[in-house]
């Protein structure tokens, strides 16, 4: 059953008694605000067979932010009380002190709505979903005798927060999220492999439910797996690489959208500090960071400071022309916020984040950038991977993979690893197909400590002298 709009001042606490506790904490700063969240999520599990995880979660709280040039004063609370504003506002104060600060100017107003705000939880039956997933178990087991285990998840939640600023004006928005995931196992001659499909947005569970959707990402996982149960060892060495389109964009997101958040590169800590107006990449390599894609997984109506998303371009044509701001990295760089101030909850301070970051597409069929690979690997599914933001080093694992010689797509391969950095690899692109994709809706980004929603994207890419790790030399 949905629940009444979280209005935090309608009963729990006075709205003008807030307002006066926040000016108060934020007197001489340079800015501030007031985060209120509830959040409510609901996940099941069935695993082999059986539902093995239903669990149900409820948090609410508020965080209070004093700002004094790079210093934060930082307080929350689960206990949504004056009581209790008044001591964080004290906490706050503590850290940036007395002083005359210079007040920034507040967010834009924005009427933008990208996404319902239905509650998800509440759009199927308990009972539905758990049938629901039952049939997705029986429908993979009758796709392939191999198979011999599945689990299938589904997910939904719900986000209201409410930013209040010391200048008296308030933004609300209304996050929600789902997503429906599937693997499966199967086995041939005592080989067992795994495949994994899945996906969703800020939608409802209707689509997601629906079993055209289902049914598809069953098969592709099972897919997956069917190819990894032939695949022979991945070579060593030196080599282009073609990355297909769509998700290997997480590559894109970690080894270069990282070093491209502005508190990375005002601290001079990012490979791509002090590049402004450089080319850092080849020739046609447009990259965006945009949270204002209807109902994606990384959208983001307004940020967690009240700023709009916006379409930010970080490099146009090879030449980086952007980074992504909260409000405080902005002011400090003297550059206007990008709407990328995100935090996990009213528990974290916001950062720099990521939304939707995706390359732009080429003018190279994607036929033909495979045709033109001579001897390397075709990569188009990724899983884990590691990276140094100070030098953009990263390694990243594929969980789909071929061997291509001479244009002609071989064997899957097992067990690739791609080990580069960001700045070369940006060098590097030597074609960029004209399938711009984005991801299906499964991406979550970390940064210190903080988890948060993204969404990732790119057409098929050739990127030259990669080192790909593997069990067999080249």
């Amino acid at each position: 059953m949905s629940q009444p709009p979280f209005n935090p001042f309608e009963a729990q606490l006075d709205r003008d008694a807030a307002l006066s506790i926040l000016r108060d904490a934020v007197a001489g700063a340079d800015d501030g605000e007031l985060f209120f969240e509830r959040r409510r999520s609901e996940g099941l599990v069935f695993d082999d067979g059986r539902l093995k995880t239903a669990s149900y979660d409820a948090s609410e709280g508020f965080g209070l932010r004093a700002v004094r040039g790079d210093v934060s004063g930082y307080a929350h609370s689960t206990e949504i009380t004056e009581a209790a504003l008044r001591r964080a506002s004290e906490t706050a104060r503590l850290a940036v002190g007395a002083g005359g600060g210079t007040w920034a100017d507040a967010p834009a107003a924005t009427n933008q709505k990208l996404y319902t705000d239905e509650d998800p939880i509440a759009g199927a039956a308990f009972p539905v979903k758990v049938d629901t997933l039952r049939e997705i178990d029986d429908f993979a087991r009758s796709l392939d005798a191999r198979v011999v285990q599945v689990s299938a998840s589904i997910s939904a939640s719900i986000q209201e927060v409410e930013i209040l600023r010391p200048e008296g004006t308030s933004v609300r928005d209304v996050r929600p999220m789902t997503r429906v995931n599937v693997s499966v196992i199967v086995e041939q001659d005592g080989r067992r492999e795994s495949g994994t499909a899945g996906g969703g947005g800020r939608v409802g569970l209707d689509g997601l439910l629906d079993p055209a959707d289902w049914q598809a990402k069953t098969r592709e996982a099972l897919r997956i797996a069917c190819v990894n149960l032939r695949a022979v060892p991945a070579p060593a060495g030196v080599m282009d690489v073609v990355l297909g389109p769509g998700w290997p964009g997480i590559l894109l997101h970690e080894a270069i959208g990282h070093g491209l958040e502005g508190d990375f590169n005002r601290k001079g800590s990012s490979a791509f500090a002090g590049l402004m107006g450089q080319r850092i990449a080849a020739k046609g390599v447009t990259v965006l960071d945009d949270g204002t894609l209807p109902d994606r997984r990384g959208s983001i109506s307004v940020d967690d400071e009240g700023t709009p998303s916006a379409k930010n371009v970080l490099i146009e044509d090879g030449v980086l022309v952007g980074y992504m701001q909260d409000r405080q990295n902005a002011r400090l760089m003297g550059v206007a916020p990008t709407g990328n101030g995100r935090r996990e909850s009213y528990a974290h301070t916001p950062m720099p984040r990521m939304t939707n970051t995706y390359m732009l597409g080429g003018d190279v069929s994607p036929g033909d950038i495979v045709a033109d690979l001579k001897d390397g690997i075709y990569a188009v599914g990724f899983g884990g991977g590691q990276v140094d933001i100070t030098n953009g080093k990263f390694v990243f694992s594929c969980t789909e993979a071929y061997r291509v010689r001479n244009g002609v797509v071989g064997d899957p391969v097992k067990g690739a690893t791609l080990i580069g950095d960001g700045a070369t690899a940006l060098q590097q692109i030597r074609a960029i197909g004209n399938d711009p994709t984005l991801d299906p809706g499964m991406g979550n980004c970390g940064k210190a400590g903080q988890w948060v929603p993204v969404g990732v994207g790119q057409p098929t890419l050739m990127i030259g002298g990669l080192t790909v790790g593997g069990a067999a030399a080249a």
